[in-house]
């Protein structure tokens, strides 16, 4: 058996969790995929996974090789890119990771146009709030809102972003508008919680410098979506990307106050794990997508 159908065998079992998912993968039986991971075993001398009624779960060992397994695997398909005749072509599987309500509205509607454009590419597409590790997840590349601070990855920003205090115009017509950050005390704010019910604060720029503000209402909620939906309906006010509120602020349904405090820069970015070769799949999707945000008046129609 070839190293590739070992290494490949090993990071399918891992990822899927079963021999029966991975055999399934690769249209062979459970038996044979059970027999890959022993020879690799023997090969290396060493117990990569534990295996019993209750399931398989990685060894120590197991865990490092995988890393590594996982970056060989990205090798061999940068280097079948690399002397492709076509080099507008790709294949291979590329697994994305992004935010939950921008990937609906903003990744997953140009999936299908773009696995038109390379029909020998897979995609797969995790969509959640939670913050995944690439690496050690077997994602290919992710979107992230705001800062990218981890010396591991690399960012291209897709499209300038901001986040700011909007609200509808009626609310500030009953409430007042606010004018400094401290205003913010006298307001409904409706913010994102936490586990338990602790909220995030609200963070600006005062004098060259981010501060945390501590916001308060009486509506909070670990959905994105649904404390936009009251900010919306005039309820309170709330903490929100640009990407978001063009079409509300182009219709005048929203509007936005202490601007001058916004941070200047929270932007859509696309990030990979730092390595020596760009794969082609992920090079082409980060393109793609560039050049759809960039697009004019694409925010303002979404």
């Amino acid at each position: 058996m070839d190293r590739y159908t070992s290494l490949r065998s090993f990071v399918l079992v891992a990822d899927c969790g079963s021999f029966a998912a991975a055999a399934h993968k690769e249209n062979v039986t459970p038996v044979v995929m059970g027999r890959r991971l022993d020879a690799l075993e023997r090969h290396l001398g060493v117990k990569l996974m534990h295996r019993s009624t209750r399931g398989l779960s990685l060894t120590d060992l197991g865990e490092q090789y995988l890393e590594r397994a996982r970056g060989l695997l990205r090798d061999f398909d940068e280097v079948d890119a690399s002397i492709s005749h076509d080099r507008n072509s790709v294949r291979g599987h590329l697994v994305v990771s992004a935010p939950a309500a921008f990937g609906r509205r903003h990744i997953g509607p140009h999936a299908p146009a773009f696995q038109a454009r390379y029909p020998d590419l897979q995609l797969s597409f995790n969509f959640t709030d939670s913050v995944v590790d690439l690496v050690r997840h077997g994602y290919d590349m992710g979107i992230r809102i705001g800062e990218v601070t981890d010396p591991n990855y690399v960012a291209v920003k897709l499209y300038p972003n901001r986040r700011v205090v909007c609200g509808a115009p009626y609310y500030f017509d009953r409430q007042g508008v606010p004018r400094v950050l401290e205003d913010l005390t006298r307001h409904n704010c409706l913010a994102f919680n936490l586990q338990g019910g602790q909220q995030r604060g609200w963070t600006f720029l005062r004098d060259g410098k981010q501060v945390a503000i501590r916001v308060s209402g009486n509506l909070d909620c670990n959905d994105g979506e649904l404390l936009f939906d009251w900010v919306k309906q005039g309820l309170g006010i709330g903490w929100r990307s640009t990407w978001e509120i063009q079409a509300e602020l182009k219709r005048g349904e929203l509007v936005t106050v202490l601007d001058e405090y916004a941070l200047p820069a929270y932007d859509i970015q696309a990030v990979y794990p730092q390595q020596r070769y760009l794969p082609a799949k992920v090079r082409f999707f980060i393109d793609y997508l560039k050049g759809i945000y960039n697009a004019p008046g694409y925010w303002e129609t979404r």
